[in-house]
């Protein structure tokens, strides 16, 4: 309702120092998806995508370690359906066990539900992105993919219904497994980025 948007759930880096990098502003733009690499043991893949033909749905205000923060103005290109929202658990709600990702990764551009399994929850966390320890379960998705690859960042986790975090790093090791943030404190780090 708000308008307000927090994205990845990590920071925009530079890729030669890897230190988060400072944006004033910004335009939130859509993609789409070119060709996917799959990820394989120490060396996850990727998802292209191009931002030819975008549109500008909004504007980036914030890049902070847990995100990327901004305000959307233009709803009406993402077709989003608001009879379709969920509720937003808090991070007491979360179980381990069975849940679910969304996620673009092929040129339809179209999400879908893939099966995960939280394996791991850190409670107490407010210090770092690293929520929730998370696994790959789905077939199909894992032949298309490996497991989490880049670009998968800020993929919605959803369990019994309602969004408890999102997709934030993989294990290079194992790239079944990564990390997610619990959305409680995404939503968090909107409200202190006002």
């Amino acid at each position: 309702d708000s308008k307000k948007f927090a994205i990845l759930g990590h920071g925009i880096t530079d890729s030669d120092t890897n230190k988060l990098i400072k944006i004033d502003y910004g335009d939130l733009v859509t993609a789409k998806v070119i060709s996917l690499k799959r990820g394989v043991e120490n060396e996850p893949g990727e998802i292209k995508g191009t931002i030819v033909n975008s549109q500008i749905i909004g504007e980036i205000t914030k890049n902070t370690q847990f995100g990327v923060f901004g305000k959307l103005n233009n709803l009406t290109t993402l077709n989003i359906d608001v009879s379709k929202s969920i509720e937003v658990a808090s991070r007491e709600e979360i179980r381990e066990g069975e849940a679910k990702i969304l996620c673009s990764v092929n040129s339809s551009n179209v999400s879908k539900e893939y099966k995960i399994e939280i394996e791991k929850i850190y409670i107490e966390n407010d210090y770092n992105n690293k929520s929730m320890l998370i696994e790959i379960t789905d077939e199909e998705l894992l032949k298309e993919t490996g497991g989490i690859i880049r670009g998968l960042s800020g993929a919605p986790i959803i369990q019994n219904g309602k969004f408890v975090g999102a997709i934030t790093n993989v294990l290079v090791s194992n790239t079944q497994m990564g990390y997610g943030i619990f959305a409680d404190m995404m939503i968090k780090k909107i409200k202190e980025n006002d």
